[in-house]
């Protein structure tokens, strides 16, 4: 059996992956800093992690389909690459974030481009395919 886009694929696994990631960085955070469910605030830095998972969930809502509809429409292996941008630029991100929030730009930048290159990417080739 064979999988038609195995390179989104796998990067989709990486992505919900690192969303698993920052949940489980939520739940570390509120053993450590007190914080018990379902407050969302307190410490600033519980709430710094519970942003970080947050941004990550109003990202992922928009990255994913663009990534498929990029790998559809497009090509699966350069989707892929963005893909793997988006992956490690939410790393990035989060890494940054926890530490200080001013600090997230960069890993912001690397998750917002791919995705809006993929949607690039997409829209221009269905309506290409439309055109035709």
């Amino acid at each position: 059996m064979s999988f038609a886009y195995p390179w989104s694929g796998l990067a989709t696994i990486a992505a919900v992956l690192v969303f698993f990631w920052t949940g489980a960085m939520v739940a570390r955070a509120r053993r450590r800093f007190g914080i018990k469910a379902p407050a969302t605030t307190g410490d600033p830095g519980f709430e710094r992690v519970f942003r970080v998972q947050m941004n990550t969930l109003e990202q992922i809502a928009m990255f994913l389909p663009a990534l498929w509809l990029a790998a559809v429409a497009f090509s699966d292996r350069w989707a892929a690459v963005a893909g793997a941008v988006w992956v490690v630029g939410r790393i990035v991100y989060a890494r940054a974030y926890y530490v200080q929030a001013e600090m997230r730009g960069p890993g912001f930048l690397m998750t917002i481009l791919p995705t809006s290159i993929l949607l690039i990417f997409a829209a221009f080739s269905i309506v290409q395919s439309l055109a035709a």
